[in-house]
């Protein structure tokens, strides 16, 4: 950035210098030409800058957007989208590969400055050196800044990491000098294209094309192009490029094909160029170098794959052996495992030493392989993966490790196999005799003979239950077999089903037993519950019967007690015939299932169906007498409750009458409401009574209706309850009316009393003189008088009412002078009430009208007197902003006055009411307002007098500010226009003047409407103010003087400016031109020819562009023709020269350069073809001297690779020389083409032509030659190959076949191998000897070496076949005699070790080891068999093999000795077989002793325990479990049997062992005996026991109920009246009776205590004591029942006094009352009701 900022500024400086030398050459000789050159030299700088900075803007645009599109950005314009500095982060980021600090989203320009900061602070740290740039150039966008910024990062990332060196001096140019230095490279040999710089030599578009033409010549026809259409070449380049290459169209045709095309574009462009092609040069380099290492690598491919195949076919046998041998399914039988076994041992020595050997050979080819890689100093061969030595050698060692594993697991199964064999036997013992078992107790439990009674079918379910304790003790048996054949399944029993038949019969059997127990026991339940019922109904029947006789009573009761009694004691009689009856129901519903019953019945259905019906039958006649009985009892308790109901009812009448006959009406009204509440009262009862009574009457009707016993009287007593209600009624009415009467009178007195009172209250708060001292007092008094006046105004109607209440009073009270006294009183005192309430309530309103009128005349005044003394002291000041100041005071003020004046309206309003209503204050009151109406007019008229006065100054001051305002700015506009005056002949002065002049005349078109309405405005001040008139006006004319000064002065500069205008651009126009003309016309007359071919297009194109450029000012040419006329027609002052002198020098000038322009451009195009021709010739000669070099230092390689190489790199020089032939054939027909032409250069054209045809010829001669020589080559070297080879694979065959090291056998093997490897290499040999032969023949030249390396492999073949034969004939022998050895021995070894095992003589010393024993000798017989097979096989071996004398007696002597051992060993092994069964049979008899006697010992504390039981369910519990033990002792028996009698056979042998197994006989009979013994001895206590408890728990219950009733009858209630006591007498009845029938209990338990004391029980006295204490309580509690009943009885009769006592003194009181009234009666009836009574009783 730093040169391309250098260079803009020079760029400025330059521009400025030449504007200053411009302007200072006004007096200079118009005929100086350097003034003509520089006035060009500025407007032509201009422009080419302002050109290049567009093409940079462009450039570098497209530049950014080609690497943000990476990141899906894009910008539109350079200098805008860069302000925010978010995409210059993006483009750094992308360049870079690093990740930048974040940019901030925002708007502001702060936010812009920090991301562009960014940005630069990145570049920094980068080391790229900025100048003269900060973040707010950026932001600002400045156009040259920021295009050297993008050119800085273009030089960073781009063009500094070119580095290229050049092969003469090693130099580092820079990168510019590198990027030219590639270019030129690059295009070297192209005609026309000629690259000096980074401009002018890429405007034709050769340069572009050239460059892809050299790296993709398929894609552009470089033949086609013409220097002379450029623009077509730049558009070609660049669309193949973005098409065919993928780069971005930075350029535009027009922005190259230019006379200065921008540097830094095309550089910027060509960069992506170098980037591109420097890839796909990377690319194509290494594409050659895998080429290479891929030739090397075929070399050894044969001998690889070879071994690969070895290997991969070993490593496939091991794999699947190694699945074969892993497979670790067995057969599932003794004798397969067996013969698995066997197949096993097979494998190991017959197959598996055979793949061992091949494993060998392997490792001897890839050592092979590996010397040969050495020898040519290759890397050596690493096998594929998995398929390496190490590779086969951990599979070989997997392989071994498998095999030990199928040993073991075989092993492992033959033991499993034996032990399963075992278990199966133990299993078929334990089925036997579990079947046996299972069948008889089957056709045990299939017999019903259970009886036809109850005690037969409880007998019969004791048995059964003892049958299903035997079952139950004999489930875990047959559990142990269920468990033997689990076992046996779960282990794989090879007769597996065979057991699982068995098992599932037995399980069958057992099932059936079980199903035919439980079938059993069901039909017994079924028996035992029918029995059960039978036994029930009977009962029930017997009970029916005694229910009879209290049901057939004709006894109803002879009062309602009695009656109520009886009906309590029948309703117990029912409840018990329902429970009972429920009781029948269910007895006959589970009677009848029986008779339903499918399959088994208990009994016949018809019998069962009798007998329900006959208890079905007994029970309806029992409930239909019950039934009857209750009805009777019913209608019984109906009428005498009824009758009981009557005499209730006429007493409570005759109750109330005597009350209210006796009861006064009240002396005051407090009394008079007490006895109205009481009198509601006695209605609200009389009402509930009234029902009752209609009730009774109705019942009574019913009950006469159903004429019962005792009708008439029944009727008599209705009409006597009736007549008595009647009057009752009647007494209720007439003291309810008299009540009425002095309640009304008695409220009409407490009523008047308070409403007088309340007025007298408020005449004395109507009559106060207190009107308040302020307006807040008068307002409070005012409050308190509207609440009285309201109250006042609500009283007025009760008042009103007096006198209509007085007379709805009874007569005997409105006529009494009292009352008619007070309701005079109350009226005369509310109306003057209300008259004094009137007036003070208008009092009270004028004086708080008066005083709210003082306080506003009091606030107002306080007010005018301020605004007055304001006024009258204020001065309005001359100042503008003083009078604004007061102005805004007086605009406060109005606001304030207006508030006031509201306020002296309401004081008016006030006064006017005041004096209109005549107050006393009146005079005052208008004294006061018209005093405040004077103060504020005078105020009003002082106010408008200040605010005209400030209002005329406010507009004098604005005046003449506006005045002073516009004059400076006329002043102003005049001085600037007279600072622009033209003074010289600069167009730019000129322009820049008239610019200023349009500005100033658009501001007088609106200064001049102001000027008016200020004229206007201030004849208006003038007329209204004479005083200042003379200010104002004089203001006005200095402003008038201004505007006709500037508008003389604008005219002036208007008239000046219209002819030098238009003379100053003619002369700068001619000048330019003059300029350009003499710079042309020196660059065609040039002579310089070109030396290279660069040079002569360099000089084309700039003579193009020379013809360009005069074609372009052609037009220029023509303008400077017809200004010139128009100059000549206007007589312009053209100073020094005439115009007519000055054209006739541009018309020589202007065709001179064309006839110039012609001649040099033949000169150039013959030179620059002639150059292309000696390019052509240059590049052919150079490739055919590298060719011609190649081939004279080219040398015979020794080896069939190297020879190989050498052919394959001499095919590719001769494809290149084929290839570069067009190139030579090309320069030969543009040298012909010369020569046709007749060129100045033809002579020296056809002399390279010559020169050139022969070194093509003699290159193409040489290489056709030495490819015949390599191929001859080639064939010797692969036979000599082959031949060193063969040769040393004998040698290494024949160190082989002499090997001694190894022992005999391994060397037999290896030497079949080497055999097998001589027959299969026999077609080798074959196969070298036509190679030689047929080599003779094609080549004599190369037969005396082939046939002597022919002789010499012959004979090392001849030699190695020999040794060989004689030493398999050897080996073969050796390895017999050694093998047959090798196997005696190991047989020997065996034998020994069996005859060191069966010395070791152990009969074993448990039953365990005993069984192990046996084991191991089974295994020792079965190898015994083998190894006598064994050695009958290896003499059969010996017999038939030829061996020396020495070897055979080796083997003969070995032979005696294993044959000597193996009879030795036959009996010693069957005399251990007999002891170890002889021992095993005791051993297990001793085990089974053992288990027995344990199995004793186990059940002897049960049956010893001496604890009895502390209570019935303990005993029982133990009584449980000694049956169960019994039942144990009765099913184990035959086992103790069996084994005792194996021990007595055993005990008659003489033995240690013998002594310990009959110690264990004698304890296991005397165990088993104490046992039954104790067993036995424990029934009989625990029976015994069962007795006593059974007797304990039976008293404990009796003396428990006995107590619970005796507390009971030791209740002290009484009853606290007659009904509860009745009721505690029925209870004490039905509990007497409760205790009549326990005495049966009672005499069951004695007749037990009796049975214990005949068997003479140790606790008899106890017992003796207990039923001694039960017969005391007993008796004792029929005593006190006896007691309490006659108790109970005493108090109910005692009730029954009490209560008729009662009721006689009750109704004595109700006549005493009634007699000894003191209430003569008021009038004829009262008397008559009060004598009623009395005549009645």
């Amino acid at each position: 950035m730093a040169d391309g900022a250098a260079e803009l500024d020079h760029m400025e400086v330059q521009l400025q210098n030449n504007n200053t030398r411009w302007e200072n050459t006004d007096n200079q000789a118009w005929d100086d030409t350097t003034a003509t050159g520089k006035l060009f030299e500025c407007s032509r700088i201009k422009a080419l800058a302002d050109e290049r900075e567009a093409v940079q803007k462009k450039t570098f645009t497209k530049w950014v957007n080609s690497h943000l599109a990476r990141v899906s950005c894009r910008i539109s314009d350079l200098y805008a989208d860069l302000r925010d500095g978010y995409m210059l982060t993006k483009l750094l980021e992308v360049l870079s590969g690093e990740q930048l600090p974040k940019p901030t989203r925002g708007r502001m320009r702060i936010h812009s400055l920090e991301n562009v900061d960014k940005a630069l602070q990145f570049l920094k740290e980068q080391r790229v050196h900025l100048e003269n740039v900060g973040s707010h150039d950026i932001v600002d966008g400045n156009h040259r800044l920021t295009l050297g910024l993008i050119w800085t990062i273009i030089l960073r990332f781009q063009i500094q990491v070119i580095k290229i060196e050049t092969e003469d001096n090693r130099e580092t140019r820079s990168a510019k000098d590198a990027l030219l230095l590639w270019c030129q490279m690059k295009t070297a040999g192209y005609p026309e294209v000629n690259i000096q710089n980074f401009t002018t030599s890429w405007r034709d578009g050769l340069a572009f094309n050239a460059l892809i033409h050299r790296h993709r010549p398929e894609i552009i026809d470089f033949s086609k192009l013409t220097k002379s259409n450029a623009t077509y070449n730049l558009q070609q380049a660049f669309n193949v490029a973005e098409q065919q290459l993928g780069l971005t169209k930075l350029l535009d045709p027009e922005d190259v094909n230019m006379e200065s095309p921008d540097e830094k574009s095309i550089i910027t462009y060509v960069v992506s160029f170098y980037h591109y092609f420097s890839k796909m040069k990377a690319l194509a380099v290494e594409g050659k170098r895998i080429g290479k290492v891929l030739d090397q690598a075929v070399a050894l491919e044969k001998l690889m794959e070879q071994y690969e195949l070895r290997a991969a076919e070993l490593l496939a046998w091991i794999e699947r052996t190694v699945g074969l041998v892993s497979n670790q399914t067995f057969a599932n039988s003794l004798a397969g495992v067996q013969q698995q076994l066997q197949a096993f041992t097979t494998f190991c020595t017959l197959e598996k030493p055979v793949k061992f050997q091949e494993k060998g050979n392997l490792e001897v080819l890839l050592f092979s392989v590996q010397s040969q890689l050495r020898a040519q100093g290759r890397r050596l061969y690493v096998p594929s993966e998995g398929r390496g030595i190490a590779d086969i050698n951990k599979a070989w060692t997997r392989l071994e490790k498998v095999e030990h594993e199928r040993e073991v697991s075989l092993h492992n199964e033959l033991i499993r196999q034996e032990k399963l064999q075992r278990l199966a036997q133990r299993f078929d013992h334990k089925a036997g005799m579990r079947e046996a078992w299972l069948g008889e107790n089957q056709r045990l439990v299939a017999q019903d003979n259970f009886g036809y009674d109850l005690p037969a079918v409880e007998a019969a379910m004791k048995k059964h239950e003892a049958i299903e304790a035997d079952v139950s003790s004999y489930e875990e048996r047959v559990q142990v077999v269920v468990e033997l054949a689990l076992a046996l399944e779960a282990e794989g029993y090879y007769d597996v089903r065979r057991v699982s038949a068995q098992k599932g019969s037995i399980l069958r059997q057992w099932g059936l037993l079980t199903e035919l127990v439980a079938a059993r026991r069901a039909r017994l339940e079924q028996s035992l519950a029918l029995q059960t019922i039978f036994q029930e109904m009977v009962y029930m029947i017997d009970w029916m019967e005694e229910m009879q006789a209290p049901l057939l009573s004709r006894e109803v009761g002879k009062h309602l007690l009695e009656v109520e009694d009886l009906l309590q004691k029948h309703a117990l009689l029912e409840a018990d015939v329902a429970a009972q009856n429920e009781r029948v129901q269910a007895l006959n519903q589970g009677a009848l299932k029986f008779c339903e019953l499918e399959g088994y019945q208990p009994c016949d259905p018809q019998i069962i169906r009798n007998r329900v019906t006959h208890v079905q039958t007994c029970l309806e006649e029992l409930c239909q007498r019950a039934a009857q009985r209750r009805t009777e009892l019913e209608a019984s308790r109906q009428l005498w409750a009824f009758f009981q109901e009557l005499e209730e009812a006429e007493a409570w009448v005759r109750e109330k009458e005597q009350i209210l006959a006796s009861k006064p009406c009240g002396k005051d009204l407090r009394s008079v409401l007490q006895l109205s509440g009481q009198h509601k009262l006695m209605l609200g009862e009389l009402g509930g009574r009234r029902t009752q009574l209609h009730q009774a009457v109705k019942k009574g009707e019913q009950l006469l209706a159903t004429q019962c016993p005792g009708a008439a009287r029944l009727q008599e007593k209705l009409r006597e309850v009736q007549r008595h209600w009647k009057k009752l009624e009647e007494v209720t009415g007439t003291h309810q009316q008299k009540l009425q009467e002095a309640l009304s009178f008695y409220q009409f007195g407490a009523e008047t009393d308070d409403l007088l009172a309340w007025l007298q209250d408020t005449y004395r708060l109507a009559s106060s003189d207190d009107f308040g001292h302020d307006e807040c007092s008068s307002q409070a008094l005012l409050r308190t008088h509207a609440a009285v006046v309201q109250e006042l105004e609500q009283h007025r109607a009760p008042v009103l009412a007096l006198r209509a209440q007085l007379a709805r009073l009874a007569p005997q009270h409105h006529q009494v002078l009292d009352v008619q006294i007070r309701i005079v009183e109350v009226e005369q005192l509310y109306g003057e009430v209300a008259e004094v309430a009137v007036l003070r309530h208008q009092w009270l309103q004028d004086a708080l009208a008066v005083y709210r009128m003082f306080g506003e005349v009091r606030a107002c005044e306080g007010w005018l007197d301020e605004k007055e003394q304001w006024l009258s002291g204020m001065h309005v000041p001359q100042q503008l902003d003083d009078v604004e100041v007061v102005q805004h005071r007086f605009e406060s003020l109005d606001q304030e006055m207006n508030s006031v004046m509201g306020r002296i309206v309401d004081v008016n309003e006030t006064v006017q009411q005041l004096v209109e209503g005549g107050h006393p204050s009146a005079s005052e009151v208008q004294s006061c307002r018209d005093h405040l109406n004077g103060r504020w007019n005078r105020v009003v008229e002082l106010v408008e007098q200040r605010k005209e006065h400030l209002s005329s100054v406010l507009r004098i001051q604005n005046y003449l500010l506006e005045c002073t305002e516009i004059k400076a700015r006329i002043r102003e506009k005049r001085c600037a226009v007279e600072s622009s005056q033209y003074s010289s002949g600069d167009l730019g002065n000129v322009l820049a003047l008239q610019h200023k002049l349009s500005a100033m005349e658009a501001v007088l078109v609106v200064l001049e409407p102001k000027l008016l309405e200020l004229q206007q405005e201030g004849e208006a001040l003038a007329t209204a103010h004479p005083a200042q008139a003379l200010t104002v006006l004089l203001h006005f004319e200095e402003i008038s003087e201004e505007w006709e000064a500037l508008k003389r002065t604008l005219q002036g500069c208007e008239d000046s400016l219209s002819v030098a205008s238009r003379l100053q651009q003619f002369i700068q126009d001619l000048d330019n031109f003059l300029t350009w003309l003499v710079k042309t016309q020196a660059a065609v007359a040039s002579e310089e020819l070109p030396s290279n071919l660069a040079g002569a297009e360099r000089l084309l194109s700039q003579h193009a562009a020379l013809k360009e450029e005069i074609d372009r000012y052609e037009e220029d040419y023509t303008k400077i023709q017809a200004a010139s006329d128009l100059l000549a027609l206007e007589e312009a002052d053209v100073p020094c020269l005439s115009l007519q002198q000055w054209l006739q020098k541009l018309d020589v000038g202007w065709n001179k350069l064309l006839q110039m322009w012609e001649n040099r451009r033949e000169a150039l195009v013959q030179a620059h073809i002639f150059q292309l021709f000696l390019r052509d010739v240059q590049q052919a000669e150079a490739g055919l001297y590298k060719q011609a070099s190649t081939l004279a230092h080219a040398e015979l390689p020794t080896t069939v690779e190297a020879v190989e190489k050498a052919i394959k790199k001499h095919k590719d020089f001769i494809t290149a020389m084929e290839l570069s032939a067009p190139k030579t054939m090309l320069a030969l027909r543009a040298g012909e083409s010369l020569v046709r032409q007749a060129s100045p250069y033809s002579e020296r054209a056809q002399e390279e032509m010559a020169a050139l045809r022969d070194k093509s010829h003699r290159n193409f001669q040489l290489a056709q030659e030495w490819m015949q020589q390599l191929n001859d080559h080639l064939d010797l070297q692969r036979f000599l190959q082959n031949c060193h080879e063969l040769a040393d694979w004998m040698g290494e065959k024949r160190l082989m076949a002499g090997d001694q090291a190894a022992k005999p056998h391994a060397r037999w093997l290896r030497h079949q191998a080497l055999r097998a490897e001589l027959a299969q290499n026999r077609e080798w040999l074959d196969k070298i000897e036509q190679e030689g032969q047929q080599l003779m023949e094609e080549k004599p030249e190369l037969a005396g070496s082939v046939k002597k390396q022919l002789e010499e492999i012959r004979q090392c073949w001849v030699e190695l076949e020999g040794t060989s034969q004689a030493r398999a004939q050897q080996l073969f022998e050796a390895s017999k005699a050694e093998q047959l050895v090798q196997s005696y021995a190991d047989l020997d070894k065996r034998l020994v070790n069996m005859e060191g095992q069966l010395q070791a003589v152990d009969a074993g010393a448990s039953l365990t080891t005993v069984n192990n024993q046996l084991k191991k000798l089974q295994t020792m017989e079965s190898q015994m068999e083998e190894w006598y097979r064994e050695a009958g096989q290896l003499q059969a071996q010996l017999a038939s093999l030829p061996l020396q004398p020495a070897s055979k007696e080796a083997v003969d002597e070995k032979q005696n000795a294993v044959g000597t051992r193996l009879v030795r060993l036959i009996e010693p092994l069957k005399e251990r077989r007999r002891i170890l069964l002889a021992s095993k049979e005791m051993h297990q008899v001793c085990h089974d002793l053992e288990d027995e006697i344990s199995w004793v010992q186990d059940r002897m504390p049960l049956a010893t325990l001496r604890d009895p039981g502390s209570s019935l369910q303990a005993v029982q519990h133990f009584i449980k479990k000694n049956q169960n033990l019994r039942r144990e002792l009765q099913v184990h028996q035959p086992r103790v049997a069996e084994v005792l009698e194996r021990a007595g056979a055993l005990a008659s042998m003489k033995s240690p062992e013998v002594a310990g197994m009959r110690l264990l006989l004698e304890k296991l009979r005397e165990l088993w005996g104490a046992l039954q013994e104790q067993t036995q001895q424990r029934q009989h206590l625990l029976d015994a026991t069962y007795q006593v408890e059974q007797y304990y728990f039976d008293v404990g219950e009796v003396e428990a109920w006995l107590g619970e009733q005796e507390l009971l009858l030791m209740n002290e209630e009484k009853g606290k009246d007659e009904q509860s006591t009745l009721q505690l007498l029925k209870k004490h009845l039905l509990l007497e009776q409760s205790i009549e029938n326990y005495e049966e209990t009672v005499a069951q338990l004695s007749r037990q205590c009796r049975a214990l004391l005949e068997l003479g029980h140790p606790d008899s006295e106890q017992i003796s004591r207990r039923q001694s204490q039960a017969d005391r309580l007993y008796v004792s509690l029929k005593d006190l029942a006896e007691e309490r009943k006659a108790g109970l009885e005493q108090q109910y009769w005692l009730y029954q006094l009490s209560r008729e006592v009662g009721d006689l003194e009750h109704w004595i009181a109700e006549k005493e009352v009634v007699a000894g009234s003191p209430e003569l009666g008021q009038d004829f009836e009262h008397v008559t009701v009060s004598e009623a009574p009395a005549d009645g009783s």
